[in-house]
């Protein structure tokens, strides 16, 4: 959960879904859509399907007991040198060095290596940490080194006077400390976006993702992005008789609602709608929920707006 997540925003997940898969036989008996809906709001989705798939991994070849060798552990679906390390470091005492964004950041201006902090720069940062890693403590090692770039070596206004390395550090000494890494520069691809929320006897319409790509396995609703010179009700319209080969009426705005994906900024249109013939049966990628029964299925971010919204209209008596 702590990797692309900041602690303050994890703790409240990590809390809940402790209670929800209490071990890892729990976890690897579950199935997936619970997984992704207790994960709901963290993002990165396929870090889920991954801590899903490595648990039952751990359960059916290693009698649910978690690898304690790297050579076993990197074989785990989402294992990389990272998580590897971390693990292995923190639970088991293996001499690992872990980098991760913090302690790369904290590394870099140590050493006063200017550029941007990709994992060009890890060779020469390993070597560093070859010459003063305490194979006796190596958990210690790591959890100080994420925790002075999380606290102290912030990638903004970094807190040098405080720092327990500033003495040593070449970034603080020169003063190039907010220059250190250089920032990579971020492009999202703005999109436009139409979504219906196609009711019938107190009932909408959702449907699943495919099961590969950006976003896979969660549920939304049916939609997609508005061509250029396209107007919103005209896109709508053709979305709707492309993905479920059906004509709406009674069409009413309900949201717009904005939010970020991994590559993509999205402005969400929401209409309220509904379908001329009594057609498009449920099946097993498409449902027609309740607004309470919707909650219990995985949703992007952006979805669980337009459902906040949906229920601001519809308050429960």
């Amino acid at each position: 959960m702590l990797q692309q997540t900041t602690v303050a925003a994890v703790i409240p997940y990590y809390e809940r879904w402790l209670e929800v898969f209490p071990d890892l036989k729990g976890l690897a008996r579950a199935p997936l859509r619970k997984v992704l809906r207790e994960w709901q709001g963290l993002g990165y989705y396929q870090r889920a399907r991954n801590l899903h798939a490595a648990a039952q991994t751990v359960v059916r070849e290693h009698g649910g007991q978690v690898p304690a060798e790297e050579t076993a552990i990197r074989r785990l679906p989402g294992f990389g040198p990272y998580t590897s390390a971390a693990v292995l470091s923190l639970a088991y005492g293996r001499p690992l060095p872990v980098i991760d964004a913090n302690v790369r950041r904290v590394l870099m201006r140590l050493l006063g290596l200017r550029g941007p902090a990709v994992s060009g720069v890890d060779k020469r940062l390993h070597e560093f940490l070859a010459t003063v890693f305490p194979e006796d403590a190596p958990g210690e090692f790591n959890q100080a080194m994420m925790e002075l770039g999380a606290l102290l070596c912030r990638s903004r206004s970094p807190q040098c006077l405080a720092c327990p390395v500033r003495a040593t550090c070449v970034a603080a000494r020169e003063g190039i400390q907010e220059i250190i890494p250089r920032p990579k520069k971020l492009s999202l691809e703005r999109i436009e976006v139409v979504v219906a929320v196609i009711e019938k006897d107190g009932r909408v319409l959702i449907q699943e993702r495919p099961a590969g790509g950006l976003l896979a396995g969660l549920w939304e609703f049916p939609g997609g992005k508005v061509e250029p010179g396209e107007s919103l009700t005209a896109a709508l319209r053709r979305e709707i008789r492309e993905e479920l080969g059906a004509e709406i009426k009674d069409i009413r705005r309900l949201a717009t609602v904005r939010h970020a994906y991994t590559r993509f900024e999205a402005t969400l249109h929401a209409f309220r709608c509904k379908i001329e013939s009594a057609g498009l049966e449920a099946g097993r990628r498409r449902r027609w929920v309740t607004l309470r029964g919707i909650r219990r299925y995985p949703l992007p971010s952006g979805s669980v707006k337009i459902v906040d919204f949906l229920e601001a209209e519809n308050p429960r008596p």
